[in-house]
């Protein structure tokens, strides 16, 4: 298998065709195919070892998408800030080259009196520390608000609705109307509608079904309500992790000694009440 995959990555012939003009061949024997199914899997396997050392972090990677996220209690930083410097250090290692320009610092702090917090370097370069980023397809606020996200989200909307308008000027049948809805609308104001949704503002709630209002009307036919849609995905997503032992979040559903409802699991604040998994609980045992 080693001796296929080595054979399948070295030596690749490549040149650019431009209609019937090709450029002159050369051979790569770095990265992987683009495009490729087996690419994924390797790039997965080659950033195995990039892992948390101390447990009070962690390490999220997504394709070439890497965050740290630390815990940092009692103004000790010293594990986070070492983390950091073992992913630089891993990068160098491996050939990687580490974007700092691009690497942002979120700080999510709640308490009223908190410490000024010094700033992160990555090869001498101070990392810019952001109030907003943006984690895969959804913004993430330093005070866990959703209100940045869903502006930008109905930004989106209300861009493709004046294209829904124009199908309609068109005459074109409600339910091609509804088709384009869904594909070109729907599908991003419920995009990871199960990780914010919950402690979105009642008036982010509301612009967001207007949306939807709006888009009913122009394709003259009813469409499903947000709330909806969002209490939808959360009974399936977490059916899917209750039939999945391997789940790290499989431990969080846990029935009753009469089989019959899953354990509320214990919240301190409105955020977390609010939040995926408390939901989650409490629909499936109301379902």
């Amino acid at each position: 298998m080693c001796n296929w995959l080595l054979d399948f990555l070295t030596s690749r012939p490549q040149h650019v065709r431009l209609d019937n003009h090709f450029s002159s061949t050369i051979i790569i024997n770095t990265g992987v195919p683009q495009g490729c199914v087996m690419s994924p899997f390797l790039y997965s396997l080659f950033t195995y070892d990039c892992r948390p050392v101390h447990g009070s972090n962690a390490i999220i990677k997504f394709a070439d998408d890497t965050t740290v996220i630390g815990l940092i209690r009692d103004n000790d930083e010293a594990a986070y800030r070492e983390e950091v410097d073992r992913l630089a250090e891993w990068c160098d290692k491996n050939n990687l080259q580490l974007n700092t320009e691009k690497t942002k610092e979120l700080i999510v702090d709640f308490r009223r009196n908190a410490d000024p917090h010094p700033p992160i370097h990555i090869k001498g370069t101070v990392v810019e520390r952001v109030d907003t980023f943006k984690f895969l397809g959804v913004h993430i606020s330093e005070d866990l608000t959703w209100t940045t996200s869903c502006s930008k989200l109905m930004k989106k909307a209300h861009q493709r609705l004046f294209f829904m308008r124009t199908l309609r000027k068109n005459h074109l049948s409600s339910e091609i109307l509804t088709n384009f809805y869904r594909c070109t609308i729907d599908s991003i104001l419920t995009n990871c509608i199960t990780a914010w949704y919950g402690n979105c503002s009642v008036s982010d709630r509301q612009a967001l079904q207007r949306v939807v209002k709006t888009a009913q009307y122009i394709a003259g036919a009813t469409l499903p309500a947000i709330k909806d849609i969002y209490r939808k995905r959360c009974l399936k997503r977490a059916g899917k992790i209750t039939k999945d032992s391997t789940h790290p979040a499989h431990t969080l559903f846990s029935l009753l000694p009469s089989g019959r409802r899953y354990r509320s699991l214990r919240t301190r604040t409105t955020r977390h009440r609010n939040s995926f998994f408390p939901t989650a609980v409490t629909l499936l045992n109301a379902s």
